[in-house]
């Protein structure tokens, strides 16, 4: 097994500043912005987004977190048993800028379902995504990011593993994973 790091500690807190300062570019005062993280992996980014736009704005921009188990289209195929997360999203979404997060963009299927899911809560003004990862060239469906941590570009046989303190590790780490055959 070939690991690579694509993110230590201290470059994912420069890239979470400068996605950060491009949403403050878009969305100015925030007064009609909302951030919803994607579950589970892309809670625990949409939570560093959080803090550090309302250290940056002095706002409280209010967050979401969403769940998309229910709206995959291979809900119904998998042999093993989908066990969805909390979907905690205390407002509406009508007419608000939604900024969609999560941390690897693969093939775009999550990110599907994801906008399906939401318009339970709404319709959105507009929908943007931001990712922390984008792994280039394995898209099924043609969605792509509106901001992006970094891209990489990978071939099916790796994954990208994301490690992140809040799930108990000693640093956050993202790795590009390739599996000896």
């Amino acid at each position: 097994m070939e690991k690579i790091l694509l993110f230590n500690g201290k470059l994912l807190d420069i890239t979470i500043n400068r996605l950060c300062q491009q949403l403050m570019e878009n969305h100015a005062d925030f007064a009609d912005s909302v951030l919803i993280g994607m579950q589970p992996r892309g809670r625990f980014f949409a939570d560093r987004i959080k803090r550090k736009l309302d250290e940056l704005t002095g706002r409280n921009i209010p967050i979401g977190y969403l769940d998309t188990t229910f709206y995959r289209d291979d809900f119904r195929r998998r042999e093993q048993l989908l066990i969805p997360s909390e979907n905690k999203i205390p407002f509406l979404v009508e007419k608000k800028e939604v900024i969609l997060i999560d941390d690897v963009l693969f093939t775009g299927r999550t990110v599907r379902a994801a906008l399906s899911a939401l318009n339970e809560f709404g319709r959105a003004k507009q929908i943007e995504l931001l990712v922390l990862v984008d792994r280039k060239y394995s898209r099924d469906l043609p969605i792509q990011p509106d901001y992006v941590g970094r891209t990489v570009n990978t071939i099916q046989s790796q994954r990208v593993h994301v490690e992140w303190k809040e799930q108990g590790t000693a640093e956050d780490t993202i790795w590009l994973i390739t599996e000896s055959k």
